[in-house]
C-alpha cells in the first residue's frame, strides 16, 4: 500500500470511518484486545466495511510506522451514489450507458475498464462495496488517470442497483458466453447498463436471472472466452458504433 493512502492505529481509523472517508482496505490484527479495537470492528460492520483479521507480521510488512495493530487504506477518489448517477445522468439528456461490474477481482482488469470505460463515454461504472477488486493505487496507476474523470459507484447489492435501474427505464444487458444472441443482434441505443462478471465465475447466477437481455461475442477460436477487459471494450465500441 502507498504511505499517502494509508493511515495506521487504532483511533486514527475509527476517525477517518466516522468523518465519512471511504476505507477501501482494512487489516485488523488477530487476537487484538481491548475497548478500541471493540469500537472499530463494530463501527466497520456498521458502516459494511471489510476487514482482514492477519498476523502482525504482516502489519510489519505493510508499514514500519506504531500501526497499534490497525492499518486501513484509504480510497483516493469520492464515490457517487447510485440515485445522483443515475438522475444526473437522465438530466443530462444524453442516452444513458452504465457499466455493472459483478464481484470483478482483479485490480489491473478494473482500471483496464475504467479507462475504456471513459473513452467510450460511459456515465458511470456500479461495483459493489464487498467481495470486488479495490479501487486503489494501482486501479489509478493502470486506468491512466481516467478514473478521475468517470463517476464510480459504490452499491451495498448489485441486485438492488438492477432493480433501481430498471425502474428507471434502463435495460440491463449480461455479457455472458452462456447467451444465445450476439452483441450484434442487440439493441444497444435504448438507456442501458452493460454487466460485466468475475474473471473466473462470471455473472452471479443470482443476477443473470434479473436481466433484460444476455449478449455474447461471437468466438471463432479455440479458446472458449476473452480476458473480461477485452471482452467489455468490445461491447462499449459495439455501443459506441450503433450510437453513432
Amino acid at each position: 500500500m502507498k504511505n499517502d493512502s494509508q493511515i495506521f492505529g487504532i483511533r486514527a481509523v475509527i476517525e477517518a470511518i466516522s468523518a465519512g472517508k471511504t476505507i477501501d482496505k482494512l487489516f485488523i490484527q488477530k487476537g487484538l484486545q481491548g475497548e478500541l479495537s471493540k469500537e472499530l470492528m463494530h463501527l466497520a460492520k456498521k458502516n459494511g466495511i471489510g476487514f482482514s483479521l492477519v498476523p502482525i507480521e504482516k502489519l510489519n510488512r505493510i508499514t514500519k510506522k506504531n500501526h497499534q495493530g490497525v492499518v486501513a487504506q484509504i480510497a483516493p477518489i469520492d464515490f457517487y451514489t447510485l440515485e445522483d448517477l443515475v438522475i444526473q445522468t437522465i438530466e443530462s439528456g444524453d442516452t444513458p450507458l452504465f457499466l455493472v461490474l459483478d464481484q470483478l477481482s482483479d485490480v489491473r482488469n478494473f482500471g483496464a475498464i475504467i479507462r475504456t470505460a471513459e473513452c467510450t463515454g460511459v456515465h458511470g461504472i456500479i461495483i459493489q462495496k464487498k467481495g470486488g477488486a479495490p479501487v486503489s493505487a494501482d486501479t489509478v496507476k493502470t486506468s491512466a488517470g481516467a478514473i478521475f474523470k468517470i463517476p464510480i459507484c459504490k452499491v451495498d447489492h448489485i441486485k438492488d442497483a438492477i432493480f433501481y435501474l430498471q425502474s428507471s427505464g434502463i435495460q440491463i444487458v449480461a455479457a455472458t458466453e452462456k447467451a444465445t444472441d450476439s452483441i450484434y443482434e442487440t439493441n444497444l441505443t435504448l438507456p442501458t447498463a452493460i454487466i460485466m462478471g468475475n474473471e473466473g465465475k462470471g455473472i452471479s447466477p443470482s443476477v443473470l436471472k434479473l436481466v433484460d437481455t444476455k449478449a455474447k461475442l461471437p468466438l471463432s477460436g479455440e479458446i472458449a472466452s476473452l480476458n473480461v477487459s477485452v471482452a467489455c471494450g468490445a461491447f462499449l465500441f459495439e455501443t459506441v458504433r450503433q450510437r453513432t
